[in-house]
């Protein structure tokens, strides 16, 4: 299995310090201090990592410094007000949005903030690079900065790198202080690449060897050895279209007259040629012209640290499964210059600030210990933006489960965290013949491998590989929606006054019960390019495929749908849900899979192993919400379910 979850990386403070979120908090709580009567110190700007200990010494003032001081706008409050009462079904505003235009006039900065702001920064010797509806950009030397921000910058070991970062609080004048929502790049750790880069070409080619199932329990691996007391089948090629819109209730709609944005990093160069022949190879509708549109950075950065060829494939699997399941639907992929957190921000900034969809999907996201106060800060501020103007993002939960086996520390992922997003978790599905749902267990994988004389399952059911991210958020507030719905043991794990648990909703992510997606990639000689097949999974599958149903929902309903999850959870515990358990048949499940070692052809050997189902780390699927379906999953009647009466 390849990696299929994007990985974002941080460009900010490596912090961990808790931050107010939930359903009216949005920035950092700025302190004012003692010893510094003039100023609003903005908590967590020193990284937890910048300890005396590792502190090596004042940074050169002639270094190089980029900053970007995120602007707060005119009424924090009164968006994340108003975001809330336009997205609960239950109040009397509900649906009533704004435009883009009339959100920046409401809510977005002032030019007498921007104004301040920059003379701030200018005062102190820093230049200007940039201006957006977000955010001011300045850059200048280490003196400047120190100057600006009220603190000194040092050195500091990290691991075995070293990386700059501020030994104090950065800290703001109280002129702009109120113009001022977050400040990110005075540390910088990783380093940002600032050079323009030329996208590589595709990875190397990838393909399942076989023998497969068509659909689930088609072909049974009759000569290989039993596991959970039976004969299992072998994992399915790759469910396609057909068999998704039926397993989550598609009926006729198609997403007529719904756009959907899909956020990634960088873009694949073949796109429109692989879901061209994607859909006509399988069925799907054909791709009206006008129908797919790119909107693209002028250039890229830091594509050898964000491994940029790895990104195409995430592009072509969203690009695919949104038409697939919702093949009407028009699809804008919005590329960000890099995998960094200020790039994908602006990627979102764009869709918000022209409006380009009612719904994105997003299939990136990292640890929530590497999020950071100003970070999450600068994320809600654009999830609300777009909540106000009935736009909805869906994220991706996770593809490590509760993520000790990756970071050592049970932790959930983020944007997924948000308060203000969908974040989706994932199942292992299956569809049998003619199209009909079985059944669907939570996304969790042991691997055992075949014995050495074919007689038994090593170790059975083995270790555990991948499965569904999901559990109980540290540094966000439990959400009003949630309440009534998520168990207290859950919600209040970390904390008794609650926390966000993830994820909200669940779909198909198991890459052993995957989606077959077509991309163009490269030969193992690397002198050509060729259309090739392949299955895939994570929670990488499970958003697009839930942001295509939420459009086919909205065209049920006629107007968008906005922030989804108020009307998700006021839904919970009826029938438009499948509530997906662990052990759906009463009995152990598993499936067959040989693999090329080479992960192409035959001439490395074949590997050949029972995959577990169900089996997500310390997660579990249990009946009613838990932390890896979140309500469960689209069933027959959840899309009608938003046709308004």
């Amino acid at each position: 299995m390849r990696s299929n979850r994007a990985k974002v990386r941080a460009v900010s403070m490596a912090a961990t310090l808790p931050m107010l979120a939930g359903a009216l908090a949005l920035g950092i709580p700025a302190a004012h201090a003692a010893d510094h009567p003039l100023r609003d110190l903005l908590a967590g700007t020193r990284p937890a990592w910048a300890t005396a200990k590792a502190d090596k010494g004042a940074t050169s003032d002639g270094a190089r410094v980029s900053v970007r001081v995120y602007l707060a706008g005119k009424d924090a409050a009164g968006l994340a007000a108003y975001a809330k009462a336009v997205s609960d079904p239950d109040s009397a505003s509900y649906g009533r949005y704004l435009t883009a235009k009339q959100a920046q006039a409401r809510f977005g900065a002032t030019k007498a903030q921007v104004a301040a702001v920059k003379s701030w920064l200018t005062a102190a010797g820093l230049k200007v690079t940039g201006v957006t509806r977000h955010y001011v950009s300045v850059s200048g030397d280490v003196a400047a900065a120190e100057k600006a921000f009220g603190t000194q910058l040092h050195d500091f070991a990290k691991g075995s790198k070293t990386y700059r970062a501020p030994a104090s609080a950065a800290s703001v004048p109280q002129g702009p202080a109120d113009a001022v929502l977050a400040v990110t790049g005075l540390d910088n750790a990783p380093h940002m690449a600032t050079h323009d880069d030329q996208l590589p070409p595709p990875d190397t080619v990838f393909r399942n060897a076989g023998p497969f199932s068509s659909y689930y329990g088609s072909n049974t691996a009759s000569t290989l050895p039993d596991a959970y007391g039976k004969k299992i089948p072998y994992a399915v090629k790759g469910y396609t279209g057909k068999q998704l819109r039926a397993a989550y209730g598609a009926g006729k709609r198609t997403g007529k007259g719904v756009r959907v944005a899909i956020t990634d990093a960088y873009a694949s160069p073949t796109i429109a040629y692989d879901a061209g022949t994607y859909a006509k190879r399988h069925g799907d509708a054909a791709w009206k012209t006008g129908q797919l549109h790119q909107s693209l950075p002028a250039t890229y950065t830091n594509t050898e640290d964000c491994s940029a060829s790895g990104w195409y494939g995430e592009e072509t699997l969203d690009v695919e499964a949104v038409h697939a399941v919702a093949p009407a639907a028009d699809v804008t992929y919005v590329g960000a210059a890099s995998c960094m957190d200020g790039d994908l921000l602006d990627a979102l900034g764009k869709v918000v600030d022209n409006h380009l969809a009612d719904i994105v999907s997003n299939s990136w996201g990292e640890v929530e210990a590497a999020q950071t106060p100003d970070l999450a800060a600068a994320y809600d501020q654009v999830f609300q933006l777009g909540a106000v103007e009935g736009i909805g993002f869906y994220f991706s939960s996770g593809d490590d489960g509760d993520e000790v086996a990756s970071s050592g520390t049970k932790q959930v992922d983020s944007p997924a965290n948000s308060a203000w997003v969908t974040a989706v978790g994932g199942t292992s599905l299956a569809v049998g013949k003619s199209d009909s749902y079985l059944w669907e267990t939570g996304w969790g994988t042991d691997k055992a491998n075949l014995s050495a004389d074919g007689k038994s399952w090593t170790d059975f059911p083995g270790a555990f590989t991948s499965g569904a991210g999901g559990g109980t958020s540290r540094t966000v507030a439990e959400p009003g929606y949630q309440r009534g719905a998520v168990p207290d043991a859950l919600a209040k794990a970390n904390g008794a006054g609650g926390n966000r648990v993830v994820p909200d909703i669940a779909a198909i992510a198991d890459p052993n019960t995957g989606f077959l997606v077509g991309q163009t990639q490269s030969s193992p000689d690397g002198r050509k390019q060729v259309y090739s097949e392949y299955r895939i999974g994570g929670t990488s599958l499970a958003a697009p495929v839930i942001a295509a149903v939420q459009a086919l929902a909205q065209e049920a309903r006629g107007k968008a749908i906005g922030f989804a999850n108020p009307a998700i959870y006021a839904k919970y515990g009826s029938k438009v849900y499948h509530d997906v358990t662990d052990n759906p048949t009463g009995k152990g499940l598993a499936v067959a899979r040989v693999d090329f070692v080479n992960g192409y052809d035959a001439t490395g050997g074949l590997a050949t192993s029972a995959r577990s189902l169900g089996k997500d780390s310390s997660l579990s699927a249990v009946k009613g919400y838990d932390d890896v379906t979140g309500v469960g999953t689209p069933a027959s009647g959840y899309v009608e379910s938003y046709r308004r009466r």
